[in-house]
């Protein structure tokens, strides 16, 4: 068949990789995709937001089947507009996608449900929103409403830090995003990464994982994207993913149902663990990054056959099939991110990373020019590797990082400590 993959990320790399790898998979095509991604498909330069020119080039190219990778397609609908016209496609409606899009709707789905999370208020004006900080005191969360490419949220260790974050996202810092704010009680525990997939009825669970929020060693300095991940995680032990399935995953996935919004796709829970139970910290309505990278090292060509049965209604008769693996992944970032950053240095030497099931430099921010791979973003690799165990998966990845000269860049040495110092 002939798949079309939206995105141009670390993620796609990713999915595209281990969708190649699958015998059903005839022509990949990724949109708009980076250099990497080249190297293993074709890949196209159309308005992934726009619904009806991803309809069009569906048409014109015989696409059989669409695989939406970031939410603000999602958001704009496309996974609507394909549906309509007949596509196969992975991805959930744009009703279903406010699971991401709208913090506050998460939690009326949460409330409505009954499923743990954060206690919560939400405000559309500054003086409210600051007077319940007050009342409230620190350490409290403060969420703009809408996407804001990952950065909408402000873990508040003071009550000043709360007001400024209160003040920058109603001053307009994160757009529309932000016209409208949550502001959540902090939660205690250890954060992983769930996912699951569903097709609007069922949902089977296909991952665990955790990533590194901060910047530096030892998770310390400001919050980015993601500066690595790796799977499973070993907090979420079979227990609490249990209960996590009973109590949050289900409830939510039925009440979307009963409103006529079913969710189609994947969805990502972000969950606190403490004293052996989960609460919820936000779903996202796509696959994580860099989390894919690992989940997909690990799933390999089976993906295709999960997400192709999830978009046509029978997971209920599917098994994810697990080996006793790990998977590790190191994000090369250029230097300055997440704050200012410089485009356009080369790094050399990933021709001399291996390239097979246990190896894979997954691109997320470059660009080919003059037969030269360029740094094109702020997070820039994903150096994946995996293994046994953990620190065989961890040593493989940094094995890897020692071949690649690029002096602009940088990454944390340490991914994966906390699980490996436990």
């Amino acid at each position: 068949m002939n798949i079309l993959i939206l995105g141009s990320g670390g993620r796609e790399h990713a999915l595209a990789w281990a969708v190649k790898q699958n015998p059903k998979c005839d022509r990949l095509i990724v949109a708009p995709g980076n250099a990497g991604i080249t190297m293993l498909a074709e890949c196209a330069d159309i308005d992934i937001l726009d619904g009806a020119t991803v309809v069009s080039f569906c048409e014109e190219n015989a696409m059989d089947f669409v695989i939406i990778g970031p939410e603000a397609p999602l958001a704009a609908g496309v996974a609507d507009a394909c549906r309509q016209a007949g596509l196969l496609t992975f991805g959930p409606s744009a009703a279903a996608a406010r699971l991401e899009a709208s913090k506050a709707f998460t939690k009326e789905i949460c409330d409505a449900c009954k499923a743990p999370t954060a206690a919560y208020a939400r405000f559309t004006e500054a003086a409210q929103a600051r007077a319940y900080v007050t009342a409230q005191g620190a350490p409290i969360v403060v969420k703009a409403d809408g996407l804001a490419a990952g950065k909408g949220v402000i873990v508040a260790m003071t009550e000043a830090e709360a007001l400024a974050a209160i003040d920058d996202m109603f001053g307009g810092e994160f757009g529309a995003a932000g016209a409208e704010v949550v502001i959540e009680e902090f939660m205690e525990g250890e954060e992983a990464s769930f996912f699951i997939l569903s097709d609007g009825t069922n949902a089977r669970p296909i991952g665990t994982a955790q990533d590194h929020k901060r910047v530096g060693d030892g998770d310390t300095g400001p919050n980015t994207g993601g500066m690595g991940a790796y799977s499973p995680a070993p907090v979420l032990t079979e227990a609490i993913q249990k209960q996590a399935m009973e109590e949050i995953v289900l409830p939510t996935i039925r009440e979307m149902a009963r409103r006529g919004t079913p969710y189609q796709g994947v969805l990502y829970a972000g969950l606190m663990i403490e004293d052996g139970r989960a609460r919820l910290v936000e779903y996202n309505a796509r696959f994580g990054d860099p989390e894919t990278q690992v989940l997909m090292m690990r799933l390999g060509a089976q993906a295709l056959d999960l997400m192709l049965a999830c978009a046509e209604g029978r997971l209920a008769g599917c098994q994810v099939n697990w080996a006793e693996d790990h998977a590790l992944t190191v994000v090369m970032a250029a230097k300055g991110y997440p704050g200012a950053y410089k485009t356009g240095s080369e790094i050399r030497g990933l021709d001399r990373c291996p390239e097979d099931s246990r190896h894979m430099v997954f691109h997320a921010g470059t660009a080919a020019r003059d037969g030269q791979i360029i740094a094109n973003g702020g997070r820039v690799l994903n150096v994946t590797a995996r293994g046994d165990t953990l620190a065989d998966a961890r040593n493989r990845a940094y094995a890897m990082i020692d071949h690649i000269r690029w002096p602009e860049g940088f990454c944390r040495s340490d991914i994966g400590w906390r699980a490996l110092t436990e």
